[in-house]
């Protein structure tokens, strides 16, 4: 894909829409970046959900991270567990999505995203 201005704009947008939503309630990959990513720009799901997480990698989170350190929102001895074993998942995870079909995945993305709609929207 030829990198124009248009692209370049809509990358902008998404990251900055994905990096203030992230901030702010904790999303940002794959609910917000990914299905713009099929939307705005045609990337496949597997591109889609590649270039989200390559988006994630540790250095983009730092500033967000910091403010809530700082506010004495994060138990490091949780975050280092969980980022641990998120590891071996998220290995796990490609290994399963990419050996998939497309349609599939994105049925399994959909789902997903709805059960937790459903859960925040009427939960209590």
């Amino acid at each position: 894909m030829k990198m124009t201005t248009s692209i370049v704009i809509t990358l902008v947008l998404i990251g900055l829409s994905a990096g203030l939503l992230s901030g702010l309630i904790g999303v940002g990959g794959g609910i917000i970046m990914v299905p713009l990513f099929v939307f705005l720009l045609g990337f496949s799901q597997f591109q889609a959900q590649g270039l989200s997480l390559a988006v994630m990698l540790p250095p983009v989170t730092l500033m967000a991270v910091y403010n809530y350190h700082q506010a004495g929102a994060i138990d490091w001895r949780y975050a280092i567990i969980v980022s641990a074993i998120f590891i071996i998942g998220g290995f796990i995870g490609s290994k399963v999505a990419l050996s998939l079909d497309q349609q599939t995945l994105k049925k399994i993305f959909g789902s997903v995203l709805i059960l937790v709609a459903l859960k925040l929207i009427l939960g209590k």
